[in-house]
């Protein structure tokens, strides 16, 4: 567990930002205080062996890399050293070329640290310091007061110290902390979720690999890992992850190597493009992907490998809408699982990941997102939960927000099943607001409720209309927190309800406008040839056409009458008839423009067939209905539509299965409205207090 002295250095390192006022701004603070930080860890962690390493290069230099790599490695015990025959306590006695020595300094280490500090971009920040007179008395603070030798602090509380400095940095640069630092009690709740059922995790000798393919500075990776070596001390852990922020990165890449794992696991590029582990499989795997982040730049590479490498690749299930690119790193994260196959010994795989509300629902029946959850629920039984969360629980956006459990290795009663979990109120606001961060999930410290604890053993509990009593700033609340559900209950038949054409057909003075206007009638008049003599021949040989088609038609019938047609057999027949009597010979384009131009929606006229004699759909009414998988679509259609509208039918060639989860629909709590008594009584006191405010004031 954590001692106190890891929250002591952490303040006093953090104070030194004192010295950084003026020329830095708060959220600036972490682009010094953090490389120095990581240098003055190094610098301590070399400082007994340095010596011997710059010895043993004099004797190796001209060797290979690789060997002098191994040589001076197997000297100081960890993954890296230093050539530089400075230290950070030495680059003090020359002030005057501390900046050019400092450079020179962070050159000499191994090419592992030095492309950590390179991403940092620390170059540009010591030349500022030293512009403003800042430089010499930073590295003075942390060079005379900041021991953070292996034997003053462990491999432990170096990583608690170190998140705990990622985790102000960030608070502070709120702008940005969403894009890569999840809140610690998101994560912790989480890994809660992930390891909750687990219980082969206590056996001895456990080795679990865990991934975070967005991984930012790693905050998910450690406590993942703290909370396995809580659960077994034995357990041997391997931190994977992936980012594309080169600051964030670096940050992790630190943190990894300060606490003793492999840094050379965590990768730095675009996951979708630039896979930094093709061939591996993981054990558990948490991700808070950016929430609504477009994919387009990655497109043309992720559409390529959808198509050719179909479900051998990542993308099978398809691919979501380009301007939120969730789905995808949900995908991505299902491609690493372990199969499950204990007779080989194969665990399976876990995953937790956040998502805000629209990859639930967003997406058409059989479309990209749909069928990404169709292959995800019914397909391949992977879902487990999903858990509503506070909203305002993230730095950078107050928005809802909520966790996905997956598993291909399902306990049995939870085989095609899916977990809905409502804990919107299980929070606490905050004293201090941080950003968008103005509530917390409790853990029980400092005499909180353990709310992280009671959402874990309602998701444990896996009841139906579990009912739960849940205490927050805005008041006490008794409801169901937990439904359960079939894969199937997700899923609905997208049907296409149809109501037949009816038309009515008049010759009138205002339809005979309406086809002077009708776009097929007025090309008629238009050529395409490029002579002139041509084009101007076939334009007035069009424009005579037009004229003798309208006179056709005030001709046709009885014009002064306006008899109205109100079936449009009967109308096309005597059409037919009257153009075979005046030799108009109507091709089918011309007759297009007739019938376009003279008709009219009417809902007293006969209906509309084709030449099957099959009743023709008006498009105009067409309607669409989601009925759920479980529902028979024509019991449906004999409930719900033919009463209101009796000539429905439906197009079953239109027919789309979707699937969609609305978490918020199924814990809806009606919430009747106020009396009118009660509302009266208000403005009653409302006008009583206005009435002797404007007296005071005219007294005055």
């Amino acid at each position: 567990m954590r001692n106190n002295t890891h929250q002591e250095m952490v303040s006093f390192i953090w104070n030194i930002c004192n010295l950084l006022r003026g020329p830095y701004k708060r959220n600036e603070y972490r682009k010094v205080i953090l490389p120095l930080t990581v240098l003055r860890r190094f610098d301590c962690i070399l400082s007994n062996t340095k010596v011997a390493v710059l010895k043993e290069y004099e004797n190796i230099k001209g060797k290979s890399q690789n060997y002098i790599d191994f040589q001076l490695t197997s000297i100081t015990g960890v993954p890296f050293y230093n050539l530089s025959k400075l230290d950070m306590q030495k680059l003090l006695n020359d002030p005057n070329n501390l900046a050019q020595n400092l450079v020179s300094y962070i050159n000499g280490f191994s090419a592992n640290i030095s492309e950590i500090m390179e991403r940092f971009s620390f170059d540009d920040e010591i030349v500022k310091m030293n512009e403003k007179d800042l430089l010499y008395k930073v590295i003075k603070e942390f060079s005379q007061k900041v021991d953070l030798s292996p034997d003053k602090v462990d491999n432990i509380n170096m990583g608690y110290i170190f998140e705990e400095l990622i985790r102000i940095g960030a608070e502070q640069s709120n702008e940005e902390a969403g894009e890569h630092f999840t809140p610690r009690e998101v994560i912790k709740l989480m890994v809660n979720l992930l390891l909750s059922p687990e219980n082969e995790m206590k056996l001895t000798d456990k080795i679990v690999k865990i991934y975070d393919p967005a991984c930012g500075t790693g905050g998910m990776l450690s406590v993942a890992n703290e909370y396995i070596k809580e659960l077994n001390k034995t357990a041997e852990t391997h931190l994977y992850g992936q980012d594309w922020n080169d600051e964030a990165w670096a940050l992790c890449r630190a943190d990894t190597l300060i606490k003793g794992q492999n840094a050379d696991n965590i990768k730095l590029g675009c996951t979708f493009r630039e896979d930094g582990f093709k061939d591996e499989r993981f054990d558990y795997m948490l991700a808070n992907p950016p929430f609504g982040v477009s994919w387009k730049q990655q497109e043309k590479f992720i559409n390529d490998e959808a198509e050719q490498l179909k479900y051998d690749g990542r993308f099978g299930a398809g691919t979501p809408r380009v301007n939120d690119g969730s789905l995808l790193f949900l995908q991505h994260m299902i491609s690493k699982m372990t199969p499950y196959k204990p007779q080989e010994k194969l665990d399976g795989s876990r995953i937790g990941i956040v998502f805000n509300g629209s990859p639930m629902f967003t997406g058409d029946a059989d479309g990209g997102e749909s069928n990404i959850r169709k292959w995800i629920i019914e397909e391949n039984d992977l879902l487990e939960a999903i858990i509503a969360l506070p909203d305002q629980l993230f730095y950078n956006t107050g928005i809802s927000t909520y966790i996905w459990i997956l598993s291909n290795k399902k306990d049995e009663k939870r085989k095609g099943k899916v977990q809905l979990i409502d804990s919107r109120e299980f929070y606490k606001k905050m004293d201090k607001s941080l950003g968008n961060k103005r509530k917390m999930i409790p853990d029980g410290e400092k005499g909180t409720n353990d709310y992280i604890t009671a959402i874990t053993k309602v998701y444990d509990n896996f009841l139906h209309d579990e009912i739960v009593t849940v205490t927050n700033d805005s008041g006490t609340y008794v409801r169901a927190v937990s439904k359960i559900f079939d894969n199937i209950d997700f899923g609905y038949n997208k049907i296409t309800v149809e109501r037949p054409l009816r038309l009515n057909f008049c010759v009138n003075t205002e339809r005979i406008e309406s086809l002077k206007e009708n776009s097929i009638f007025k090309n008629i008049a238009v050529s395409k040839k490029k002579d002139v003599i041509e084009r101007l021949r076939d334009e007035e040989q069009g424009i005579m056409r037009q004229n003798e088609l309208i006179e056709f038609l005030t001709q046709f019938g009885d014009f002064t009458l306006e008899k109205l047609y109100k079936d449009r057999k009967v109308f096309l027949m005597e059409l037919r008839k009257s153009d075979k009597k005046k030799d108009i010979r109507l091709n089918a384009n011309e007759l297009k423009a007739i019938v376009e131009s003279l008709s009219e929606k009417d809902e007293t006229a006969e209906i509309c067939t084709n030449a099957k004699g099959e009743k023709e759909a008006d498009s105009d009414l067409r309607d669409t209905e989601n009925v759920p998988l479980k529902q028979d679509i024509d019991e449906y259609l004999k409930k719900e539509v033919l009463p209101h509208v009796p000539d429905a039918w439906i197009d079953y060639s239109k027919t789309k299965v979707g699937y969609e989860i609305s978490l918020t629909r199924q814990f809806y709590v009606y919430t009747p409205p106020r009396s009118i008594d009660d509302i009266d009584r208000e403005i009653i006191i409302i006008e009583k207090e206005l009435f002797e405010l404007l007296g005071t004031r005219g007294q005055e």
